[in-house]
């Protein structure tokens, strides 16, 4: 495994800084604010919204460390040698694979991730769990809390701005478009240590993570999952939320 890691290392630094990066920033000319937020050493996990698959490409190449994404198993499974390409470029980008078909498979891949921030790492995530179908911010999953948890890591809100533009949902070419990525304050939740695996707890980090994100983007929020949405017939368009509270420090909502 560590022998694996340390091919995926290099990989990942040849990606970002001569295969792939240089050609990112030459057509789309992304800029990145609030750095500072991120710290220099020690594990932390980026709760980023989802727009588009670029997401997991363009947040890696303006963050100086090395950030690390769970993506769909699919993308390192394919046979022959498409199928060898496409697995080393994922994992030249910074991704893990994560079976998505149930909780109990996906179970390693998250014991991974949360063995990265234990080490140290910074790790990405997608609270929503997929792509945004329509531009809105939906319902965060609770894993992203768990991790933390278990971890003992703060975690980071990031904003993705125009990368649905450049890599719009359905298709296979990516436009030049302008990026911008917005980087929020650390969320501490050390209130809340030992006490993962309750459900209420790993809720209400859930909503003030997602509350921050909806602040940092600008997104209208929807509480439901996006994955639910997308699964359903198409029909009426979910009712939007009211801006949700965010669980006030040292107290767990009622």
């Amino acid at each position: 495994m560590r022998h694996e890691e340390a091919h995926a290392e290099v990989l990942y630094w040849l990606m970002k800084y001569v295969l792939l990066g240089p050609l990112l920033r030459l057509f789309f000319r992304p800029r990145i604010e609030g750095l500072e937020n991120i710290p220099e050493t020690g594990g932390a996990m980026l709760a980023s919204n989802h727009l588009a698959v670029s997401d997991s490409f363009f947040l890696p190449l303006m963050v100086p460390r090395r950030v690390t994404f769970p993506a769909k198993s699919e993308y390192f499974t394919q046979k022959g040698l498409k199928g060898t390409l496409k697995r080393l470029f994922f994992t030249g980008v910074g991704q893990v694979p994560i079976d998505r078909s149930g909780a109990a498979a996906a179970q390693g891949a998250l014991d991974t991730l949360v063995r990265l921030l234990r080490d140290g790492q910074l790790v990405g995530i997608y609270p929503e769990g997929t792509r945004s179908p329509d531009g809105r911010l939906y319902k965060g999953k609770t894993g992203m809390a768990r991790m933390a948890l278990e971890a003992r890591v703060p975690i980071i809100p990031v904003a993705m701005f125009g990368t649905d533009k450049a890599n719009p949902i359905g298709s296979k070419m990516w436009y030049p478009h302008p990026i911008r990525i917005k980087i929020g304050k650390p969320l501490d939740f050390s209130r809340y240590y030992g006490l993962d695996g309750d459900r209420f707890i790993e809720r209400s980090i859930t909503d003030e993570v997602m509350y921050d994100l909806m602040e940092l983007s600008g997104q209208e929020y929807v509480d439901i999952y996006a994955a639910k949405l997308k699964d359903a017939k198409p029909a009426a368009a979910p009712a939007p939320r009211a801006p949700l509270e965010p669980a006030p420090a040292g107290r767990v909502p009622s």
